[in-house]
């Protein structure tokens, strides 16, 4: 796919400039309720319309979806390429004038994303890589880490769940987070998922995971990370797909360690059903 896959990550880059542009410069506006304490600004929306927009007119043979217009609908799996965007992967940060967000576009072909562009506007950095392209931050190449030992890796967790069932899906978040903290150099919660996974891509972190898999929060960064030779798995350590229960990425010298800790959060709060308190009904993880 190399040949298309530079093509359309042009596209891709300038849809990216266009959403950052937006974010960068206007203020939140009204904000919407989607939940509870889940919520989206004007300027999700008029990112997401910018970006589909742009998108429909230069691509128009390709799908999209955008967290907006899902409406908490799941992911179901298409034959074709489809663009998947989140325009401010960390919204509340956002409102409250944290610069820990991001627009994430990703294009995914079936349920595998082969394209991801991922823009901090804030910071000023831009992610981008191709399926047999590599990665890359600003144009300079990135790779992953090279940590071979938990006690060494700086983690990074997604989000608490918020909404209906919150306390039981946030047993095994806290379990896993417990379990980081005494093995770990240290834990992080940056509050989007775009940043933990560009992170890890580009070395900054270690590994990240995320006990929840919304396409839209996770199909640039996986992406992205992949090319960047970070490897991305399920809570059960096969690939990781849209259709995948979490999103566990980390430098491939201390994947089996991280999920390891899994498996012992899962096995310690296990009460016949825990292993999915970890689906697209309960809010969390992504970058809310």
């Amino acid at each position: 796919m190399s040949d298309d896959a530079r093509a359309l990550l042009s596209v891709a880059l300038e849809a990216a400039g266009v959403a950052g542009e937006l974010v960068r410069t206007r203020l939140p506006g009204a904000v919407t309720a989607k939940g509870d304490r889940d919520m989206a600004t004007e300027v999700d929306y008029a990112v997401e319309r910018a970006v589909r927009d742009h998108l429909r007119e230069r691509t128009p043979q390709v799908g999209f979806l955008g967290e907006e217009e899902a409406a908490g609908t799941g992911w179901e799996p298409g034959a074709g390429l489809r663009w998947v965007l989140d325009p401010v992967d960390g919204t509340v940060n956002f409102v409250h004038g944290l610069p820990l967000c991001a627009v994430s576009l990703g294009l995914v072909r079936g349920d595998v994303p082969v394209l991801g562009v991922i823009e901090l506007p804030f910071l000023g950095s831009r992610y981008a890589a191709a399926e047999g392209c590599g990665a890359t931050v600003d144009g300079r190449p990135i790779k992953a880490s090279g940590a071979v030992a938990l006690s060494a890796a700086l983690v990074s967790v997604g989000d608490f769940a918020v909404g209906d069932g919150a306390p039981e899906a946030n047993r095994l978040r806290l379990a896993i987070t417990g379990l980081l903290a005494e093995r770990a150099q240290r834990v992080r919660m940056f509050g989007s998922a775009a940043i933990d996974l560009a992170w890890v891509a580009e070395g900054r972190t270690d590994a990240c995971l995320m006990m929840n898999n919304r396409p839209w929060d996770t199909a640039a960064g996986v992406a992205i990370a992949r090319e960047a030779g970070a490897l991305v798995v399920d809570r059960d350590g096969t690939p990781h797909t849209m259709r995948s229960t979490a999103t566990v990425c980390a430098a491939p010298g201390v994947l089996t360690e991280v999920l390891q800790i899994v498996r012992e959060a899962r096995s310690g709060t296990a009460n016949g059903d825990m292993t999915n308190h970890g689906d697209a009904n309960v809010a969390g993880d992504a970058g809310r």
